[in-house]
């Protein structure tokens, strides 16, 4: 009984693995034209469930026009959807502003079981977040 309770932790265990491993990885979308208006995010999740977010807009009229914003924390993902947190004492300072506590994305991947040819790209489609502008992004895997 003990073995068997064993083994089933150990797949349990290789299968959220996996998951992660697929899901780590560079995503990143950009925007607009640099005549008006840019907007680009870039977002690194790591292996070892890490994760630094680059926010970085040109606004032809803005104030001030170029903006920079960086975020880091860490990263868990269950069931498709990657949830990030921040540690605002160790992952916040003068450089890395934001912060992602609470922002939930959903990873977005073509079914093994689909044999169409449709064409389906791996992505991070953020579905909630305290920051309104990165809601409904859809950032394309690297």
């Amino acid at each position: 009984m003990k073995s068997i309770i064993t083994v089933l932790l150990l797949l349990f265990n290789l299968t959220v693995f996996a998951q992660s491993d697929e899901v780590a990885g560079a995503y990143s979308i950009k925007f607009g034209d640099e005549v008006n208006a840019l907007f680009e995010y870039q977002l690194t999740l790591n292996q070892d469930g890490t994760f630094f977010l680059h926010y970085y807009s040109i606004i032809k009229n803005g104030i001030p026009p170029v903006k920079n914003y960086y975020g880091k924390g860490n990263w868990t993902a269950a069931n498709k959807v990657v949830s990030f947190f921040c540690d605002k004492q160790k992952d916040l300072d003068d450089k890395h502003t934001l912060d992602l506590t609470n922002t939930k994305a959903r990873f977005i991947i073509k079914s093994p079981r689909d044999k169409s040819d449709k064409i389906i790209n791996t992505s991070l489609q953020f579905l909630e977040s305290e920051l309104p502008w990165l809601g409904r992004i859809n950032m394309l895997k690297v």
